[in-house]
């Protein structure tokens, strides 16, 4: 199974059509919706996860590109230093992907990278530089 992480952009024709539903039941392909911005009459933005076989997935990138979907790779990571974090939690209530969690137990912040949507929240609030975004 290959895993990559998209962004498209859909003209707003397009806003009412089932997208991620064809992706799953045409092309066979698990869609995990990690960002999306959809306004009626503007240009929407989606920011997905996509599982499944590699072929598949250039197939349903392929059906995409031919509905006037621009499709780009999320090229963004963030790079987290755990030695120099201090587990101030800045970064817990701002990541909207709750890709960064606080264990209550330990007081330890932990990242989840699969969560991540690589916004960069949390690398503008960090007080000790603990976290990079990095442009691909």
């Amino acid at each position: 199974m290959a895993k990559r992480k998209l962004v498209l952009h859909f003209p707003p024709d397009l806003i009412n059509e089932p997208l991620t539903y064809r992706l799953v039941k045409d092309f066979d392909l698990a869609i995990n919706i990690l960002s999306a911005r959809v306004e009626p009459q503007e240009e929407g933005r989606l920011v997905v996860g996509v599982e499944g076989e590699s072929a598949q997935i250039e197939r349903g990138i392929s059906y995409l590109k031919e509905l006037g979907v621009r499709i780009q790779p999320l090229v963004q990571d963030i790079r987290w230093n755990p030695d120099r974090c201090t587990h101030c939690t800045m970064c817990v209530p701002l990541c909207p992907a709750q890709a960064f969690v606080l264990d209550r137990t330990t007081m330890e912040v932990t990242l989840d990278r699969d969560s991540c949507i690589a916004c960069g929240l949390c690398a503008r609030v960090c007080p000790y530089r603990a976290i990079d975004l990095l442009l691909g």
